[in-house]
């Protein structure tokens, strides 16, 4: 994909991963709508500020008609309630499969038509390790990230024939504000955001975007004594 000519809409941009992706996209020419709940929280210079939230339903299809000229579609808006699967609130681990598949699921329903009409383009759903590999202490949000997984390899092969290609980014924590209280290894996510980039312009369908992540989906193949050794 030509970055430089790509009018691309980007959920979540007004802070962390989504605010660095759309100021890379904006460094290297692309017109970017940068999305939030808030529109007033867009801060970015360049950038086109849109209101959207994503689990509501007349708030995606006001944002489809307004951003027409979308060739490049990033998801990345999402919740980390931090449930836990058995004891945590119904509610909480709802919103977080509310948000990263429904939610995502609802964005492409609205924007597929819009890119098609376009002449074609990509979607980018921004995945985690966490969709291979489940925590005990992040059952809702792996479980919802898992979920998207499915969603964005369903999406690939029924989006081709509208030549819209669907890729996914794989990676670990990142130093945003959702993952403020773990204090395990982050990548700063400019440089996450320079990667991803890189690839959408190779035309990748998988993204992976760190060491943890290779390790992971290697691991796939040798099935649950792989990917979790601590298992009696």
């Amino acid at each position: 994909m030509d970055i430089s000519a790509a009018t691309a809409l980007v959920t979540g941009a007004n802070r962390g991963f989504g605010r660095a992706i759309a100021s890379e996209l904006l460094a290297r020419g692309a017109t970017v709508w940068a999305a939030a709940r808030d529109r007033g929280q867009i801060d970015l210079p360049g950038a086109r500020p849109l209101q959207l939230d994503i689990t509501d339903p007349a708030s995606v299809a006001a944002a489809a008609a307004e951003a027409g000229d979308v060739t490049l579609l990033i998801n990345n808006a999402g919740s980390a309630t931090g449930a836990d699967l058995l004891t945590g609130d119904v509610e909480q681990i709802r919103l977080d499969m509310e948000t990263h598949y429904f939610g995502t699921l609802s964005t492409v329903r609205a924007f597929a038509p819009v890119i098609e009409g376009n002449g074609g383009g990509m979607i980018l759903n921004v995945l985690s390790v966490l969709s291979w590999l489940a925590l005990p202490s992040l059952g809702a949000y792996s479980g919802a990230k898992t979920a998207q997984w499915g969603l964005t390899n369903s999406l690939r092969v029924r989006l081709a024939p509208a030549r819209i290609r669907v890729a996914g980014l794989h990676v670990g924590f990142m130093d945003t504000d959702m993952v403020r209280a773990v204090t395990a290894a982050k990548h700063a996510p400019a440089d996450v955001a320079r990667y991803a980039v890189d690839q959408l312009a190779a035309d990748a369908y998988e993204i992976v975007a760190d060491d943890l992540s290779r390790d992971v989906r290697s691991k796939l193949s040798g099935g649950v004594a792989a990917l979790y050794p601590q298992l009696p």
